[in-house]
């Protein structure tokens, strides 16, 4: 036995979870990795392995092959769709990680997972420090050296890996101009549904754009939009990470500020898969906090996606677009959140649109939030299976759901040559309802809008 077996916390609260994992080993087919490498040990089955034998104090969490295999996995969860016992993967993957990232030294740890887990601490956290942040990389992203560096093809003879991070920057950028001072047309009626968008961190500070359009779209829908101002980042990336200490710390705050009176009550709509995913689970993360259990539970079934929201309402139509578009799924809106349809539901209200399935939607782009800088090999073969299936539709537009795909499937479609944009499905929606004339008055009644 390892005389560390009683550190072995995070992991040892989640032997109900380790334990209903039957070995079927039908989450394998499922798993990126596993289907890559062939590896036992980097399939999901061969994980909760390695993590029982922790929990167990039979293997030390701060063993090196133990780390590797954790690393690898991309947290995409796949496997919780095939799984038959219904093992709660993700909540597994987040304790491993909370045991790794304890004990994990900067020499062990490397230099990007050190330089990730400062910004984590010391960035994410704080939102003047994280705004500033965003402000240097939006300046980048506008400059005439990001555009050079990536046109002559300087930078991929200096470092391939710099001109993919450079190219994941520059898929941030809106692939559309829009009136810089356009504004969601007012709803009047007092009894039309208030909601508040969780406007995040990245989201808001590289998809602007993504989020003006979100709240167009939603007032265009006849939502009353209410301010949520003291939210703050939602904590994905530190829960993926392994630090759950700042992650539930950003719950807390988040708890607080849709609990606020201008934002109580209202559905908590969101465009970022991820941050989604982890809103809707903050109820189990926060299941160990009296003073706010019960309230992360109550906001988590607040929250809706925007796609899953407009299509249980009836995603009001717009104005027709003559392009060619296709759909590809972020993990964490189709496995974590099980929301599979209502993108395509969405983009059904615009008149003209040539839908074309995309082979695979549901697997992994190798984004996986840093996932792309830290474990660049698999990423890329990831991101060039999946390009090779969105050529094959030959799309004008691949749209998504989630930042991290946008920035993954933007650098790849530049990188390989794939002729198409990348946008948010509501920046497609909002171009067609741009086209519709839906944003020229305010005047439209709550009819017009549900059924025009």
């Amino acid at each position: 036995m390892s005389n560390n077996a009683t550190l072995h916390t995070a992991l040892n609260a989640e032997m109900d979870k380790l334990l209903g994992c039957i070995h079927c080993g039908l989450c394998m087919p499922a798993c990126p990795t596993y289907t890559q490498l062939g590896n036992e040990n980097d399939s999901p089955r061969g994980r909760i392995y390695l993590m029982r034998a922790v929990a167990e104090g039979r293997l030390d969490a701060g063993a090196a092959s133990f780390g590797r295999h954790i690393d690898l996995c991309l947290g995409c969860r796949a496997c919780e769709t095939a799984c038959p016992a219904g093992v709660r993967y993700g909540f597994l993957l987040e304790a491993a990680r909370e045991e790794i990232w304890e004990r994990e030294t900067p020499a062990r740890a490397g230099p990007q997972k050190t330089l990730l887990k400062l910004a984590l601490r010391h960035i994410f956290p704080y939102p003047n420090r994280l705004r500033l942040v965003f402000a240097l990389l939006r300046r980048l992203r506008g400059s005439s050296l990001l555009g050079l560096a990536l046109e002559t093809g300087l930078i991929r003879d200096v470092s391939p890996q710099a001109e993919f991070a450079l190219s994941l920057l520059a898929a941030t950028a809106p692939a559309q101009a829009r009136p810089a001072a356009e504004e969601p047309p007012p709803v009047a009626e007092a009894e039309a549904p208030r909601v508040a968008v969780f406007t995040g961190c990245v989201m808001e500070g590289l998809f602007g754009h993504a989020n003006a359009a979100t709240a167009r779209v939603l007032a265009a829908n006849g939502s009353r939009l209410v301010p949520a101002p003291a939210q703050v980042c939602c904590g994905a990336l530190h829960a993926h990470a392994g630090d759950l200490e700042t992650a539930r710390a950003l719950a807390r705050q988040n708890v607080d500020a849709f609990e606020a009176e201008s934002a109580s009550g209202a559905a908590v709509i969101i465009n970022a898969a991820g941050c989604g995913a982890l809103l809707k689970e903050y109820g189990e993360l926060l299941k160990d906090d009296p003073d706010y259990a019960l309230r992360a539970r109550a906001l988590g079934a607040r929250v809706r996606d925007v796609t899953e929201y407009l299509a249980a309402r009836g995603a009001r139509r717009g104005a027709p677009l003559d392009e060619r578009v296709t759909y590809d799924a972020p993990c964490h809106l189709y496995h974590a959140q099980r929301v599979t349809a209502a993108p395509q539901q969405v983009l059904s209200a615009i008149p003209g649109l040539d839908y074309a399935p995309l082979e695979g939607m549901e697997d992994c782009c190798g984004g996986a939030g840093t996932y792309n800088l830290s474990e660049p090999e698999m990423s890329e073969k990831l991101l060039a299976d999946k390009m090779a299936k969105v050529k094959a539709t030959g799309a004008d537009v691949l749209v998504t759901a989630n930042p991290g795909c946008h920035m993954q499937l933007g650098a790849g479609a530049r990188l390989s040559g794939a002729g198409c944009r990348v946008a948010h499905v509501v920046e497609v929606l909002d171009e067609s309802y741009r086209r519709a004339g839906f944003y020229d008055s305010g005047t439209e009644d709550s009819s017009s809008r549900r059924d025009g």
